[in-house]
């Protein structure tokens, strides 16, 4: 079909947009465009951790599934008939994250990129996005994966945000593709957005205090993990934004008294309330893994906290009731997701874009 012809059969549905989600995690995406009015019919991770959280705070249905072993045959019935078509995901962002120093192109996860692509071209969706870390601009597997949108019709977007300035409450830099079939398609500025940038202080103020190993009676995500006495001790002597520098010399790391070690600076830091946080990573809940440190309370922030960061709301499941909370497997899970809100920008970036394909 022509992008003529497609554009002509969009005029003939309905103004909705039906999505499905590759590597759909917890569904922080998903929760985001379905707060955008789009209708997300399925997501489809190869974690069976994501199952419980994905289906039980999203209306879209979960598939455990290799997107290697995806099918085009299997999403298109997926789709709503009478609507417009959005292929979403973000493909798994530690290849090509700073932190990871050691990835190639011989990690396999380089390449999911490319089945994004195969999936793209064989659906032929009127929509695509993807969301990625910025290093990921850089790679020449990004470069094919536009070009190849291109050859197929589409016209592409892609831009690194801060997602503090939609409103996160963490500096968290990111790459947003948009792609229509449809006609020219953009990110709405944060302008457009209409959302403050939101504060620490702002977003888990509210919560009640706990200590460091300590699980709230009311809420089990509240929970922060254990100190030894020697990072009780280093995080009662931290400032909120400041560093280890500010410790007494007893108090230092070995590894920070070398010369490589002083250029580590934000590791066993404080949080500033009147700031957002830094970018939540999958050890959010360590104190010693970032600046994590809860601006007032001698703990790491808690599960919950790392979450709403991320901006879930406070009553978004991650596990069952009943079962058991495993801190790197949540830590993770928190860590890797799509901020909600940021969903939401993508989301109504798209619903704004549709009035202006041109009816007949």
């Amino acid at each position: 079909m022509t992008q003529a012809a497609q554009t002509e059969a969009v005029k003939e549905r309905k103004r909705t947009i039906s999505a499905i989600d590759l590597f759909c995690g917890v569904g922080g995406l998903t929760h985001g465009l379905e707060k955008a009015g789009i209708d997300v019919r399925l997501g489809i991770d190869i974690n069976p951790a994501c199952e419980y959280p994905y289906t039980a705070n999203n209306k879209a249905e979960f598939l455990l599934k290799s997107v290697e072993d995806l099918q085009a045959d299997e999403l298109s019935e997926a789709f709503s008939e009478d609507s417009v078509r959005l292929l979403a995901g973000c493909a798994p962002c530690q290849t090509f994250s700073t932190y990871n120093q050691k990835a190639d192109s011989s990690d396999k996860r380089w390449w999911l990129l490319r089945h994004f692509a195969r999936l793209a071209k064989e659906l032929l969706p009127e929509f695509i996005t993807m969301e990625n870390v910025p290093r990921l601009e850089k790679m020449s597997v990004f470069d094919e994966f536009v070009t190849s949108l291109k050859k197929l019709g589409y016209e592409v977007d892609h831009r690194i945000v801060n997602n503090a300035n939609y409103g996160v409450p963490q500096h968290r830099h990111r790459l947003v593709l948009l792609a229509s079939k449809l006609g020219p398609i953009r990110l709405l500025t944060f302008e457009e957005f209409g959302e403050e940038p939101i504060d620490v202080q702002k977003a888990i103020g509210n919560l009640s205090p706990i200590g460091a190993g300590q699980v709230h009676d009311d809420d089990p995500l509240h929970q922060s993990a254990a100190l030894s006495d020697t990072n009780l001790r280093r995080i009662k002597a931290s400032k909120p934004g400041g560093t280890w520098r500010d410790w007494d010399e007893e108090l230092r790391a070995e590894c920070h008294k070398k010369r490589t070690g002083k250029t580590y600076p934000s590791v066993y830091g404080r949080m500033s309330w009147d700031e957002p946080a830094p970018t939540m990573t999958t050890q959010f809940f360590g104190f010693g893994n970032g600046r994590f440190g809860h601006p007032e309370q001698n703990r790491a922030i808690s599960l919950r906290e790392g979450a709403i960061l991320q901006s879930f709301h406070e009553g978004y499941e991650f596990v069952k009731p009943g079962e058991p909370i495993h801190k790197k497997v949540i830590g993770e899970l928190i860590g890797n997701a799509v901020p909600v809100k940021l969903g939401e920008v993508i989301g109504k970036s798209l619903v704004e874009h549709l009035p202006l394909v041109p009816h007949a």
